[in-house]
């Protein structure tokens, strides 16, 4: 039976002040200087985990849209490990309070100890914790924001195996919700010159605006793919991120919100050449679209029952069109979305949709949502102005492009399992397959692009878009769906 004991500060006088006064004038000016306010229902944040003298504006930002008054049951906190490797998360058992210069905080050490109990996926490092700095550099700001600080669950997350990660989301994810809070602890690209640092932060940005797990992990890959001098890394956090995403990508009524941006060369104290990127975010839930999904998900079995007979209307299409339409278009402007006053119950049904935008003939952006949670037409203005805004692949649209943007709509039937190709038809149905975390999916028009027999459309499937390998599907879980494209 191990003693508690209290973590005393690894980086107090380093990364923070070490005299309390001084800390707290160093993070009144923090505050003072972010521009966030607070927000409702603020469920998790990502926010850096550097120098307050580089990262601690940014970081501000992010705790300041949370009510200080919020009464949180736990504060969940997720991080990397900078000193060791395992291949599982060490949760911190041993450690009573975590002290800093502005006192102490209470650790739930029954609930670190129940996580362990729960997986193999989880164990307990001392090494992973003693020196880590990563959660510490938060601990001053929850003490300094909230009003009375909820016991803390400190989590080094030291693997970057996804099958691990899914397992820790797993066992994290049914503390997920309002009693709770998930602080996650990730500085952004490493050692970049300062352009090359937005750019690249930029594209990981967008990724994590998907609210995708699979969106961030390939736009960490393909940033390590553009070959920019001296980047070593996206996100020191990947994993911590990646879980947390995990936990909240399938949940319809939690939405990410990108709060500040900056990076080391932004400070007086950090030069240009190399530098290090600060995002925070802010995922806050809709009370309202929680009970609104549960309503949904009652929905989601009688239209399984008659999948043959979901039809669309002309008049249907016309209006998801110009819901797409009005969905960039009032972005662009800055103005609120008006639901129309008259919907027709077939646009309430919950389904999924992709919206593409072409402009000239070419792709410029496509996003899409297979989850039959969300009604149709929410399901189409939300991927509406994810395809115009928040597509890795491309620039944002901006006002100037909008007339020469045409809009495609692809509403999808709900998937259905299938245990043989010969249950597959090419060129009528869509392809979806996972594997473990990696999943992609061809829609049913791709076959009309292409001259790919089925075992060539599978085998792309499986390489491009899973990342798989061309065999990979013949050891995936493989869906099947339908498109009504307009």
């Amino acid at each position: 039976m191990m003693e508690a004991k209290i973590r005393k500060p690894a980086v107090a006088g380093q990364f923070y002040a070490g005299d309390a006064q001084e800390l707290l004038h160093d993070l009144k000016e923090c505050f003072l200087q972010c521009k966030a306010s607070p927000l409702e229902h603020v469920q998790a944040i990502i926010v850096p985990h550097a120098g307050y003298v580089f990262s601690g504006v940014t970081a501000a930002s992010a705790f300041a849209c949370i009510q200080p008054d919020a009464q949180y049951e736990h504060i969940f906190l997720l991080g990397p490990s900078h000193h060791v490797y395992l291949d599982k998360a060490s949760v911190n058992v041993e450690a009573s309070e975590y002290a800093t210069p502005l006192g102490n905080v209470p650790v739930d050490t029954a609930l670190c100890k129940s996580l362990l109990a729960k997986s193999d996926a989880f164990t307990y490092n001392n090494r992973a914790h003693d020196s880590e700095h990563c959660l510490e550099v938060e601990i001053p700001f929850l003490q300094y924001h909230f009003k009375k600080v909820a016991p803390i669950v400190p989590i080094i997350i030291a693997t970057q195996k996804l099958s691990i990660l899914q397992e820790i989301a797993h066992v994290l994810q049914p503390y997920m919700n309002e009693r709770n809070l998930f602080v996650i602890s990730s500085d952004f690209s490493h050692y970049p010159a300062y352009l090359d640092a937005k750019w690249v932060d930029g594209l990981t940005k967008d990724s994590i605006m998907t609210g995708k797990a699979e969106a961030f992990v390939n736009a960490t890959l393909h940033n390590q793919e553009l070959n920019i001098d001296s980047l070593a890394t996206s996100a020191c956090g990947e994993a911590a991120i990646a879980t947390l995403l995990m936990m909240t990508e399938k949940d319809a009524s939690i939405h990410p919100r990108h709060i500040m941006y900056c990076n080391s060369g932004d400070s007086p104290y950090g030069g240009k050449d190399r530098v290090v990127g600060y995002h925070s975010f802010v995922f806050t839930r809709d009370e309202e679209k929680s009970v609104e999904s549960r309503e949904n998900d009652k929905a989601v079995g009688s239209i399984e029952k008659d999948q043959a007979n979901f039809s669309l209307s002309d008049e249907d299409k016309k209006l998801l069109k110009e819901i797409a339409y009005d969905a960039i278009k009032t972005t662009l402007e800055g103005k609120a979305y008006q639901i129309p006053s008259h919907l027709p119950e077939k646009l309430k049904t919950p389904c999924g949709a992709f919206v593409s935008l072409h402009k000239h003939g070419r792709l410029r952006g496509c996003i899409g949502h297979f989850g039959e949670d969300t009604p149709l037409y929410k399901t189409v203005f939300r991927m509406a102005k994810a395809a115009a805004f928040e597509d890795p692949r491309f620039p944002k649209v901006c006002m100037d492009e909008l007339p020469d943007i045409d809009i495609e709509i692809s509403v999808l039937t709900p998937m259905k399992r299938i245990h043989s190709i010969d249950e597959f038809q090419l060129g009528k149905q869509g392809i979806y397959m996972r594997k473990s975390y990696q999943a992609g999916t061809f829609l049913p028009q791709v076959a009309d692009e292409v001259s790919w027999s089925k075992e060539e459309f599978l085998g792309h499937c499986a390489q491009d878009k899973a990342g798989i390998g061309w065999d990979g599907w013949k050891t995936a879980e493989l869906y099947t769906y339908e498109a009504i494209i307009f």
